[in-house]
């Protein structure tokens, strides 16, 4: 009887694994590969060492009476990045919907050439290249931080934008032109309004990513006053007995700013995406 006769027979069975069952021996074996990756990396670390190096109290605890300060400076270089990158961006976005092709070619050439040119430049350029090049003086450490983080948040959040507007239901354009709106007006009351509703949760991102680019800063010079983060995490680690306790602690600090905005992003998006669902 040949295999195919085999199979054909009503009472033969063949003794396959259901998916189901598949689906709990793959996530087995990727759990055991995990722990004995975790078990080997335990073993393996001089944890003596480690506590020395990384979680040193007493560098942690000569740390804390500047660290409020740097954490309210980083603050405050975000929040000045990303009203600048707000305010250009927004702008961005309608040149890039315009039906002027200058303006729209304008407006993707910038978008191009921020987002291709690491942010590191940026900064240095506004920090030091420009003052000389125009001879002008930029005395506020803020403005430098603003102008040069901002105008690289700028290419982003027009893109951001431009998906939001161009998410708004076309029926509600026409019907604010039927009522007598002028274009002008039916974007500032009925369009952008909705977009930045929808483009809450990616935008909550680039704040988050603002506040990391803040890490930039140290590059300018400061004073004791104008310390951010990076800029304690630094001297820290420069220091004779700091190790990489400061690091370790500023990346702590960094977390803190940083993962109460990842949970807002993603309530928001949960929300915008009951709206839409109701």
């Amino acid at each position: 009887m040949t295999t195919t006769q085999q199979l054909a027979r009503p009472g033969s069975r063949q003794r396959t694994m259901s998916p189901r069952r598949r689906a709990r021996l793959s996530r087995a074996i990727q759990y055991a590969v995990l722990l004995v990756v975790l078990g080997a990396v335990v073993v393996a670390a001089d944890w003596d060492r480690v506590g020395e190096t990384m979680f040193n109290p007493t560098v942690a605890r000569e740390m804390l009476p500047s660290l409020g300060q740097a954490m309210g400076n980083t603050i405050v270089y975000t929040i000045a990045a990303f009203a600048v990158g707000l305010s250009l961006g927004t702008v961005l976005a309608l040149m890039r919907l315009s039906s002027v092709r200058v303006y729209r070619w304008i407006a993707t050439l910038y978008i191009e050439f921020f987002r291709g040119i690491p942010a590191l430049l940026v900064v240095l350029t506004v920090g030091f290249a420009v003052p000389i090049a125009f001879d002008v003086r930029i005395s506020s450490l803020t403005a430098k931080v603003a102008i040069g983080l901002g105008m690289v948040s700028a290419a982003y959040i027009a893109e951001t934008l431009r998906a939001g507007i161009q998410a708004v239901p076309k029926g509600q354009i026409e019907a604010a032109r039927s009522l007598g709106m002028s274009q002008a007006r039916t974007m500032a009351v009925v369009v952008i309004p909705q977009a930045f509703r929808i483009v809450l949760p990616p935008m909550t991102n680039e704040v988050i990513l603002l506040t990391k680019d803040t890490s930039l800063v140290f590059l300018l010079g400061m004073t004791a006053a104008q310390y951010d983060l990076t800029k304690i995490g630094r001297e820290a680690l420069t220091s004779a007995t700091g190790g990489l306790t400061g690091l370790f602690v500023v990346g702590a600090c960094y977390l803190c700013l940083t993962i109460p905005l990842g949970l807002l992003a993603r309530w928001l998006e949960n929300r915008s995406g009951k709206g839409r669902r109701a």
